[in-house]
C-alpha cells in the first residue's frame, strides 16, 4: 500500500488545523475609519503640561483607545500657527478639528468659516456663532469655590494664596471662585493673588510660578492654588519644597508631589475632546454652546491616595457639603465674567 497520499492528507489536516487556533496577527491602527479623520491643535504650554493641554490629550488618547483613530495633532508655539495649523488640517482630510483653549477662537471662526462642511469643536470659547462649530464653556469659578473650602479647613494660618497664568477674565473667573469658597469657610482669610504675565508665555514659566509662590509663603500663605498652566509646575514644587500646600488644577496633579498637594480643581476637558470626537464619528455631532459645572460633571475636587492623608473628614463633609449646595442652587458662586467684578 502507497502510504505517501496518506503521509500528505495528513500534513495537510494539520496544517488546516494549525490555522484555525493560530492567533491573527492584531491590525495596525489606522487614522481613517470609513472615511473619518480626527484633529486636535494643543495651544501654548504643549500637550504634555501636566493642566489643561494634557487634559485634552487624555480625552483624545482615550478615544483613540476605543475607536482606533488615531488623532491627527499639532502643538502651537507661537501665535501665528494657530490658523495655518487648523487649515492645514482641514486640506488633510480633518472631519473634525478641535482647538483648545480661548486664544484659538478668532483662527477656528475664519477657518469653520472657510470649510462648511467641516466640524469644528473648540474650548474656553462660547461667543462665537458658526453653524458648524460647537463651543465648550466650564463653569470654574464651581470647582474653585469647592477647593477654596478645602485650602480655608487645612490653613493653619488663615492666609491663602492664588497664582493665575496669563491675566485674563477667565482665570479672574477661577479666582474669583476660590475667593469665594475661603470666605464661606473663614471670612477674614486672607487671599494673596498674583498672575504671571499678560502674554501666553505666562502659561508656561515655570520659574516665575515658583517665585510668585515663594513670595506669598513669605507673607504667611500655607495653601497656594493655580491657574497657571505648565506655570503651575513650578507653583506646586516650590510649595512642596518649602513644606506648605499647594491645589492643582485642570488634571488630577495630586500626584505630581504627593502629601504636598491638598487636592486639584478639576476641569473636565478630556470629556469634552473625547465627546467631540465620538460625536462626530457617530453621526450626532451639533453646534452650538455647552456649559458645563458641577451638575454636569465638569467641574470638581480630586481625592485620591495621593492626597487622602491630607483631606480629614471635616475637610470631605464641608466640600461634599458645598458640592451638594451649589447642586442644589442653595449655594449660587459669583462668575466673574458676568460682571467683570468678584464681590467676595
Amino acid at each position: 500500500m502507497n502510504k505517501l497520499p496518506l503521509a500528505l492528507g495528513a500534513i495537510l489536516v494539520a496544517g488546516v488545523i494549525a490555522m484555525l487556533f493560530l492567533k491573527p496577527e492584531p491590525m495596525e491602527k489606522k487614522s481613517v475609519v470609513d472615511g473619518f479623520k480626527a484633529a486636535v491643535i494643543y495651544d501654548m504650554g504643549g500637550k504634555f503640561d501636566k493642566s489643561f493641554n494634557e487634559g485634552v490629550w487624555n480625552g483624545v488618547q482615550k478615544f483613540t483607545k476605543e475607536t482606533g483613530v488615531e488623532v491627527m495633532e499639532f502643538e502651537v508655539t507661537n501665535e501665528t500657527q494657530r490658523e495655518q495649523a487648523m487649515r492645514r488640517m482641514a486640506e488633510r482630510g480633518a472631519t473634525i478639528v478641535l482647538g483648545v483653549g480661548f486664544a484659538q477662537a478668532d483662527a477656528i471662526a475664519k477657518v469653520a468659516a472657510e470649510y462648511p462642511d467641516k466640524q469644528f469643536s473648540i474650548i474656553d470659547v462660547g461667543w462665537l456663532d458658526a453653524p458648524n462649530l460647537r463651543q465648550y464653556v466650564f463653569k470654574e469659578h464651581e470647582g474653585s469655590y469647592l477647593v477654596g473650602v478645602a485650602a480655608a479647613l487645612a490653613s493653619k494660618t488663615d492666609k491663602v494664596g492664588f497664582v493665575g497664568g496669563m491675566d485674563i477674565p477667565l482665570i479672574r473667573k477661577f479666582a474669583c471662585g476660590y475667593v469665594g469658597g475661603v470666605k464661606s469657610v473663614n471670612g477674614s482669610a486672607a487671599v494673596y493673588q498674583n498672575m504671571t504675565g499678560t502674554t501666553p508665555s505666562a502659561w508656561n514659566d515655570p520659574a516665575k510660578g515658583a517665585e510668585l509662590t515663594r513670595s506669598q509663603i513669605d507673607r504667611g500663605a500655607d495653601v497656594v492654588y493655580h491657574a497657571a498652566g505648565g506655570t503651575g509646575v513650578g507653583v506646586i514644587q516650590a510649595a512642596a519644597d518649602a513644606g506648605k500646600l499647594a491645589i492643582g488644577v485642570d488634571s488630577n496633579q495630586n500626584g505630581m508631589a504627593p502629601g504636598s498637594v491638598l487636592t486639584s480643581m478639576l476641569k473636565r476637558v478630556d470629556v469634552a475632546a473625547y465627546e467631540t470626537f465620538k460625536d462626530a464619528m457617530s453621526g450626532s455631532f451639533s453646534s452650538g454652546v455647552k456649559v458645563l459645572g458641577v451638575a454636569e460633571g465638569g467641574v470638581d475636587w480630586a481625592l485620591d491616595e495621593n492626597n487622602a492623608s491630607l483631606v480629614t473628614a471635616s475637610i470631605k463633609s464641608a466640600v461634599e457639603k458645598a458640592r451638594s449646595d451649589i447642586l442644589s442652587g442653595k449655594v449660587v458662586v459669583h462668575d466673574f465674567m458676568s460682571d467683570s467684578n468678584c464681590p467676595y
